[in-house]
Formats: C-alpha cells, sequence, structure tokens
C-alpha cells in the first residue's frame, strides 16, 4: 500500500456510478433483454455492493475494485480515477481477481462441504452474482436472544469445524485462497511502516490510543501451530454475514469466504470480536451485555474442552491476541474513513464510540503483554466490555 493519498483522489459518486454501470453491464450479459433493476446498496467499506432484480429473480451484486478496500480506494492509494478505471479493466481481465477466487470458493463449498451458501449466478466483467438470501442473521439473534449466545455460536463453529476439515475442501483450496483476509495479515498491511504512519494521520483524537494499542500488539507474538499446520478457516466470518432463514433452530447459511489456511482460532476470533464490538458501541441494557458476555464465555469453554493445560492457554492466549488485531484493526477503518463511503451502522457507532473502544483495547493488550494467565485474561476482559458498554 503506498505511503501517501493521491492529491486527485476518485470522488465517491463517480467510483459507485461507475460501479452501478459495470452491474447493469454485467447483468445484460447475464439475462439479455431482462429487465434490470438496481435495488438498495449495502454499506461496506471493501467492495460495493446492492440488491439487483434480473427479470423475476432477486440477486445481490458484488464488485471489488483492484482487490483493495473501498476506504484505500477513495484515499487514493490507488491513484486518480482515471488510473483506478485504466487498472481496473486489467484487474478483472487477469485470473485470480479478488471475486474469481471467491466465485470459486462458494462453487467449492457448495460441491464439497455440505455448508449452505448462496449459489454463485454469474461471474462476468468483474461483478459477481448470487443468489439473496434472507432471514434473521446471527448478529441480529444474539441481540435478540443473548441467551441463545453459546448455541449460537456453537452450531456456527460446528457447521465449519466439519464441512472445512473434508478433503475435497482441502484439496481444492490451493489455487483459490483469500489470504489477504486473515487478521494478522490485514494487521501487518495497515500498520506496517509505510501506512501505519498515514492511518495515525487520519485517526484525529484518538491517534495517540491507536498508535498504543498498535505497538503493543506488535510486541506479541503468535504460537506456532502444535502440529505444524495451518488449518482451512473460513477468513471473513462476520456475524452479520451469517443468515439463519429457518431461525435459530435451523441451519446457518455462510456469505462471503475468504477461505485459506489459517492459525488457530481465527474464525472464532473474528466472531468474537465483531459482537463484542456490536456491544461496546451500542449502549446494550446490562442484561443484553451481560447474556451475550456469559454465552461468549460459555462458547469459549466449550471450544478448549478436552485440551491439555498447556495447549488451552496458548489457544486462549492466540485467540485474545487474534480478537485485539480484528478489532483494531476495524476501529481504525471505521475512524479513518473518506467522506462519501457510506459506513455501516456499527461503523458510525464505532466512531461516535471510538474512545471507550479504545479504553478495553488498551486494558486489556495490557493484560496479554504482563502475561496473564489467559482464562484470568478472558474472564477479565469480558468484565471490562460489559462495565464499558453500560457505562
Amino acid at each position: 500500500m503506498p505511503a501517501l493519498a493521491s492529491p486527485a483522489r476518485p470522488v465517491a459518486a463517480d467510483v459507485f456510478a461507475y460501479a452501478a454501470g459495470q452491474i447493469r453491464s454485467a447483468a445484460a450479459e447475464l439475462a439479455p433483454g431482462a429487465v434490470v433493476c438496481l435495488g438498495a446498496r449495502t454499506a461496506s467499506v471493501t467492495t460495493y455492493v446492492r440488491r439487483v432484480r434480473i427479470g423475476d429473480e432477486e440477486l445481490f451484486a458484488k464488485l471489488s475494485f483492484l482487490g483493495v478496500s473501498l476506504v484505500s480506494l477513495l484515499r487514493g492509494t490507488c491513484g486518480d480515477w482515471g488510473a483506478v478505471r485504466a487498472r481496473q479493466s486489467a484487474y478483472v481481465a487477469t485470473p485470480g481477481s479478488l471475486l474469481e477466487r471467491e466465485a470459486a470458493q462458494l462453487w467449492l463449498l457448495r460441491r464439497e462441504s455440505a455448508l449452505r451458501v448462496p449459489a454463485v449466478v454469474h461471474h462476468g466483467q468483474g461483478v459477481l452474482f448470487t443468489e439473496a438470501v434472507t432471514g434473521p442473521t446471527l448478529e441480529e439473534l444474539i441481540v435478540q436472544q443473548p441467551a441463545l449466545t453459546a448455541e449460537l455460536l456453537g452450531k456456527v463453529m460446528g457447521e465449519l469445524d466439519e464441512g472445512l476439515s473434508r478433503p475435497g475442501v482441502v484439496r481444492g483450496l490451493e489455487r483459490i485462497a483469500i489470504g489477504e483476509r486473515a487478521i494478522d495479515a490485514v494487521f501487518a498491511r495497515k500498520f506496517n511502516g509505510l501506512s501505519g504512519p498515514v492511518y495515525m494521520r487520519l485517526a484525529g483524537d484518538v491517534a495517540e490510543d491507536i498508535a498504543a494499542v498498535v505497538a503493543r500488539l506488535r510486541r506479541l507474538r503468535f504460537a506456532e501451530p502444535s502440529d505444524g499446520v495451518m488449518h482451512v478457516t473460513f477468513g471473513d466470518l462476520k456475524p452479520e454475514h451469517v443468515f439463519f432463514p429457518d431461525g435459530p433452530s435451523g441451519r446457518p447459511v455462510f456469505l462471503d469466504p475468504g477461505l485459506a489456511r489459517g492459525r488457530a482460532g481465527t474464525d472464532e476470533a473474528k466472531l468474537l470480536s465483531r459482537v463484542l464490538l456490536l456491544l461496546l458501541v451500542s449502549a446494550p441494557p446490562y442484561g443484553t451485555a451481560r447474556g451475550v458476555a456469559d454465552g461468549i464465555a460459555e462458547f469459549v469453554a466449550t471450544r478448549t474442552l478436552g485440551m491439555e493445560r498447556g495447549a488451552r492457554q496458548a489457544w486462549l492466549r492466540q485467540l485474545g491476541l487474534l480478537w485485539l488485531m480484528d478489532t483494531t484493526n476495524i476501529l481504525t477503518t471505521y475512524v479513518t474513513a473518506p467522506p462519501g463511503l457510506m459506513l455501516p451502522d456499527l461503523g458510525d457507532s464505532t466512531r461516535r464510540s471510538a474512545g471507550g473502544v479504545l479504553r478495553v483495547l488498551d486494558r486489556v493488550t495490557s493484560l496479554l503483554e504482563a502475561g496473564t494467565e489467559p482464562g484470568t485474561m478472558w474472564r477479565l476482559a469480558l468484565a471490562e466490555v460489559v462495565s464499558e458498554a453500560v457505562r
């Protein structure tokens, strides 16, 4: 990522108009002569996503610019709009683009894993069309029914444990992995010696606090996997992208895969990071915050059942480190987002509540750096989240 933004940054209106045009063009390629109606955009900091009706079929359409986030694009890290358009044409024609790999992963999962994922309807002109999925999300169910937190998280991870370990998935992943979405990979890109100072300059009043947390996290180290193997992870497991079309008793549907070989605890950390962030920024009633935190504690305890003491402590420490990195990643993205970019509700709330989130990050990274016993660290961390969420 270049160190400085271009002085002639792309304008959001131009970027989004181009994306809408590409969706219309790709839809015409998919269904010549059909009536195409573009629906609501989905707020996103990564890709351009919106509903689209093609004839009588409701779909989701997604477009990625150069494989980078919309935040980076609109900040000018890929050049001005003319340069971006020229490079985009070449990018979508190059094998291995981000959405080409995502489409291949969805096909792989439907064929080999038995996981429920959306069907790929078409991928062309850099646009990925998938079937629409409806129903409550994992995020919504946890907020509405905190007592189900442990059960729902366990159901999601149970499906992934079984589906992602199947030989066909492991064999088929090699050429279509999306390793760039891994938590530690994102952290390394954001806070390296080039782009890190740029983020700090854009972070305003919270820059110093973010820098302190980042410095602490960079001093910490991951343990090597005990078996020498990096296991297949879903990679971008956000609770708002896990749907329960048949309600909480049914099987989940997983959107937006980012399959890659990754560290133990990666998927659990992404889920917990986003759920805990939601608690921190949404001012929930005490009962909700306490219920969700207790459910997370039960879920984490269940994930470590049967582990020897040393393995359990290593797993819990790594889970904590990945959680803290992911929350730092997304917090920094939201507080430095350029104007004109439609943020999800969580993004707007995080910008307003950044100080509280950073207080928790500061306290828990300090516990981790001090070598606090990992089980104790998690107990104290969840207590910090609840206290901050309801203050």
